[in-house]
């Protein structure tokens, strides 16, 4: 090993999370954030729709809370859901005086508003938004911030290999691989946060970039930590159908529908306020599951969402990215209905934290979609993912600076046992068949869909833990590239996706089994699983 680095706290991942827990942290010491792809690439940067707050003169967080929980089915967890939505208007503020550029409006009298939107499962606009690519503004706008902190640095395409745990079991750092050189480093530090995102390249259809291969959740359940509600996966009702960006599927932001936008299908029936009082408004897990009903009823591959009896000039200036890209791919929203399918977007499960984000392994914080802590429950309110990724993060660097302050030994003297296959990570990188690893990954996503997607039943969930074992299996056999790897996170997070579904026999929030179609009170609470309990192979 040739390289070893040392800071105060280590950082893995660098969406909104990453980065604002970097930005707050940097005042107590020093921050080395590790990420495996440019600067810039997360689920942050996708998320259109914007980050929800109680900024608003008729709302209050009282309101929102009662709406997180509602939605929540029963899972969240009160506690934590009102000390987001109480924190989550100032931290909006915050980041707005750091010059992200939300939408505002003045007032008669020439005060200044947030220009707030309107999402499903809110009883009020409180939708700050750029536009409709708010998670690239709030990324670029902090990463101009940590980029002019000199007690941050930020290694990009490093791809962090396993976590490293001291022979008291607390977490000191990780293994991570230079790309550029082929070089395996060993970062030691005092505090360390997976920030890493999410899990949608698991399934055949997802609005999540490449990157999104569940690393964090693999990482943070290979080194022991507690694993929680991973069954509950959120599939986007609305991306665009016959279309792919960078293996992506292109989302089409809830908030059009929060416009007046209606869900159509292909022969003009507006079907939704058949499922749900709210329409096409209701929360996002009953749309997913009313659009696969009547794409099962009607045949074919996607429905209509109609945009057209809205104003276009007001349509294009809401939505420019949006608008502007289907018009690229042909279609124009003002005056063609967009043919729209549900992909896998969001997952409410992770690693299991506290209220201060930190795990069941001393040492080890999470934060951001590959953490669990508590505020989503069985079904995640629209625009809920930024606020707990800000607020868990700046609660996290809080409790992480305390306890940088109160550990008196040097980082360089710490003792550290790396718990990882050595000799699998360590080996020099295999020739490992691409076409072999890209067709694994294939038949994870194909099973993944059809067996612990939107709709579940006991059999497929039984054959999606078998396939995943054979395919766990193919996987040991190959070397250690960054594909294969990826691969095994994909592997071991889809695991726990589908050990959790099975755990659940009653359909709650985003979780639906058809062999059972009612909650049933005895499963009122968290899916929880531990590595010693399950005893996976090493992934």
């Amino acid at each position: 090993m040739s390289v070893e680095r040392k800071a105060d706290f280590l950082v893995i991942g660098s969406g909104m999370a990453g980065l604002w827990f970097s930005h707050r942290v940097s005042r107590q010491g020093s921050v080395l954030l590790v990420t495996k792809k440019e600067d810039s690439e997360s689920n942050t940067n996708y998320a259109q729709c914007g980050i929800a707050a109680a900024v608003s003169s008729d709302d209050s967080a009282q309101l929102h809370y009662e709406d997180t929980l509602r939605t929540g089915a029963g899972i969240a967890h009160p506690e934590v859901v009102k000390l987001v939505t109480e924190a989550g208007p100032g931290l909006v503020r915050e980041l707005f005086s750091l010059g992200v550029p939300f939408n505002t409006y003045a007032d008669g009298s020439g005060a200044e508003h947030f220009d707030l939107g309107q999402e499903g499962g809110h009883r009020r606009r409180r939708i700050v938004h750029a536009h409709d690519f708010t998670g690239s503004e709030i990324e670029h706008g902090l990463l101009k911030v940590v980029r002019s902190n000199r007690d941050v640095t930020m290694l990009e395409e490093h791809f962090a290999i396993d976590l490293d745990l001291d022979e008291d079991g607390r977490c000191c750092g990780a293994l991570a691989l230079d790309k550029s050189t082929g070089c395996i480093e060993l970062v030691r530090a005092r505090v360390c946060l997976l920030a890493t995102g999410g899990m949608g390249q698991a399934w055949l259809h997802t609005t999540n970039p490449r990157i999104a291969t569940g690393d964090g959740v693999a990482m943070g359940y290979r080194a022991g930590a507690r694993i929680a509600d991973m069954e509950f996966v959120q599939f986007h009702p609305t991306s665009l159908y016959g279309h792919r960006i960078e293996g992506r599927a292109f989302l089409i932001s809830e908030a059009v529908r929060g416009e007046g936008a209606i869900l159509r299908t292909r022969d003009g029936h507006a079907f939704m306020p058949g499922y749900h009082p709210d329409a096409d408004l209701a929360p996002r897990d009953v749309v997913a599951r009313a659009i696969a009903t009547e794409l099962k009823l009607r045949g074919g591959d996607y429905v209509l969402l109609d945009a057209t009896h809205l104003d276009p000039k007001r349509l294009r200036a809401r939505f420019p990215n949006i608008s502007e890209t289907c018009l690229r791919l042909g279609i124009d929203i003002t005056r063609q209905p967009i043919p729209v399918v549900p992909a896998a977007h969001y997952v409410c499960g992770g690693i299991e934290t506290n209220d201060r984000a930190e795990t069941s392994v001393p040492g080890l914080f999470a934060a951001g979609e590959c953490a669990c802590s508590g505020l989503h429950g069985a079904n995640r309110l629209a625009s809920n993912s930024l606020l707990e990724a800000l607020v868990m993060a700046d609660r996290a660097a809080e409790r992480a600076g305390g306890e940088v302050r109160g550990q008196k030994s040097d980082v360089r003297s710490q003792k550290s046992e790396v718990q990882s296959s050595k000799s699998r990570v360590l080996s020099p990188e295999s020739a490992a068949d691409d076409a072999h690893v890209v067709e694994l990954r294939r038949r994870l996503q194909e099973r993944m869909w059809q067996s612990a997607g939107i709709v579940r039943t006991d059999a497929g969930l039984a054959e999606a833990r078998g396939e995943l074992a054979t395919l766990g299996a193919e996987a040991e056999g190959l070397g250690s590239s960054v594909a294969d790897m990826e691969l095994r996170n994909l592997l071991a997070a889809s695991r726990l996706v589908v050990e959790c579904a099975l755990r659940r026999p009653e359909s709650r929030g985003l979780h639906h089994n058809e062999d059972h179609p009612k909650p049933d009170d005895r499963y009122q609470r968290d899916t929880v699983i531990s590595r010693s309990e399950l005893d996976p192979s090493p992934a």
